[in-house]
């Protein structure tokens, strides 16, 4: 073969395997219209689509571009996750004491500890964990110490988050995100999502009225200058971990007695411990003060402790699904840290992302290129290529937990932030994804079945766009319908 002929088809390689294969080339249109469009004209996008049977590529668009991922980048946690620790794994929250305990008189000369191990769960509302109809695990704790024949704690209880680095956020977050509950930190002892619920009144007037903040954070002052307007929430919060000042800016609709605004916990470790003494105290048991154990407190310790009892979360495969289906940005943040505590340096993030990466790298994956400064994909600092991801989501089609992990994809049609999407076409209810979102960037990487019966794994990522995020969601879904059309 001349070389003006092996050029010819490397310029159009591309070209001929995804018409070979897509027969009637609805994806090379939908290729073709995206590389044409004003919108991105001064933006990037790339696309990698790889056989699962082969691992070859089949079709691309600018594959080993690094791109910001947004939310597509919890699939590299989440698998990582899944391959280190095990789809079983679960977490342990252990209950301690030190000093002495007299069985006899039921007094402990002592702290209670509840020492954290990264659990997202605890007292989660998507994982309430009941027994019977009304009492969760954490809630029973109060019964539990009594039959073991605690009457009295003379010491302290202690919230335990020393397992994670003080620090509770990754480098990159901008101020914008820190207050709202979707960017809130981590912590070894998470509670109750680590976030709190504003209650407003805005049924009198253009002024919405702050009726309570729910649980109500330890020296935590609230500033409103809500107003009532527009159909949604538009309501944001401005403040910091450990802070104590927060104000609230923008809008929510009128005419609701109790309209909610979700927001991030300053010490979501602090609160558990203060509602543990609360559910002791309830059934008698005496307590000193709440207050916080952290990394700085270990470094300098030497006191033993002895365990009483210990709270268990659901497995690791039950956890995911919430991630990825939710795309829980605390839930990702706290399983980084969790493999920086277990696999890797220490519970940090930069231990959690050194961590991923050393995992994909071993699995025959090129990192070359690719940046992670997060677990959730927030942080516009984060960088991947398409190639990579679809070369991860190819690597864990061929796991033994697969089918755990693929569960957890949102289906298009039906579920989650794919609901609106490929109805209609053969995409829907049959294409899976995880979905991204960030201020101009988005994007979707998943699996799905093409036409002619193989299943495919796919990365495809814009970033820079200069229409907006509907319209570009809409660009993005038919280059989706045209791999399901292959």
């Amino acid at each position: 073969m001349n070389s003006r002929w092996l050029g010819l088809i490397t310029a159009f390689g591309l070209l001929l395997v995804v018409t070979a294969f897509d027969g009637g080339g609805r994806l090379n249109t939908e290729i073709n219209n995206l590389n044409n469009d004003e919108a991105l004209k001064h933006g990037i996008w790339g696309l990698c689509v790889i056989d699962a049977d082969s691992g070859n590529v089949i079709a691309s668009n600018l594959p080993d571009k690094s791109v910001i991922p947004a939310s597509t980048l919890k699939v590299l946690t989440t698998g990582a996750a899944m391959g280190l620790l095990g789809k079983d794994y679960r977490y342990t929250t252990y209950i301690e004491y030190d000093g002495e305990f007299d069985k006899t008189t039921g007094v402990i000369s002592g702290n209670l500890y509840i020492r954290g191990t990264g659990d997202p769960t605890l007292e989660s509302s998507a994982f309430p964990m009941l027994l019977g109809d009304t009492v969760s695990e954490f809630q029973s704790l109060g019964l539990r110490l009594k039959r073991m024949g605690v009457n009295k704690i003379n010491g302290m209880i202690i919230g335990d988050q020393s397992l994670f680095s003080d620090n509770p956020l990754p480098d990159g977050w901008s101020w914008g995100d820190l207050g709202q509950y979707y960017g809130a930190g981590t912590s070894a002892l998470a509670y109750k999502d680590n976030k709190v619920v504003l209650h407003y009144n805005t049924t009198k007037g253009d002024t919405a009225k702050l009726t309570s903040v729910v649980p109500q954070p330890r020296n935590a002052n609230y500033h409103s200058f809500v107003t009532c307007e527009g159909a949604k929430d538009e309501a944001y919060v401005y403040g910091a971990p450990y802070g104590s000042d927060f104000r609230i800016y923008g809008s929510i609709p009128k005419g609701k007695a109790d309209y909610e605004v979700e927001a991030a916990h300053p010490q979501p470790a602090l609160q558990c411990a203060e509602d543990l003494k609360q559910i002791l105290n309830a059934v008698g048991i005496t307590t000193g003060e709440a207050r916080v154990y952290t990394q700085e407190d270990k470094a300098k310790d030497k006191t033993v402790r002895k365990q009483l009892t210990t709270l268990t979360s659901p497995k690791l495969s039950d956890i995911i699904v919430h991630v990825n289906k939710k795309s829980d940005n605390v839930y990702a943040e706290q399983l980084l840290r969790t493999l920086g505590a277990v696999k890797g340096s220490g519970g940090t993030t930069e231990g959690g992302t050194a961590v991923v990466k050393s995992y994909w790298q071993s699995q025959g994956v090129d990192v070359s290129g690719m940046n992670l400064t997060d677990g959730s994909g927030l942080s516009r600092s984060n960088l991947v290529t398409t190639r990579q991801m679809a070369t991860v989501l190819y690597k864990i089609c061929k796991m033994p937990w697969f089918k755990e992990f693929d569960a957890s994809l949102p289906v298009a049609g039906k579920e989650g932030s794919m609901t609106s999407l490929c109805k209609g076409t053969c995409a829907e209810n049959n294409l899976r994804a995880k979905t991204g979102y960030i201020n101009r960037a988005r994007g979707y990487a998943g699996y799905v079945k093409t036409k002619s019966g193989k299943l495919v794994a796919f990365s495809l990522l814009a970033n820079n766009y200069t229409c907006t995020p509907t319209e570009m969601k809409k660009k993005l879904e038919k280059v989706m319908v045209g791999i399901a059309e292959m």
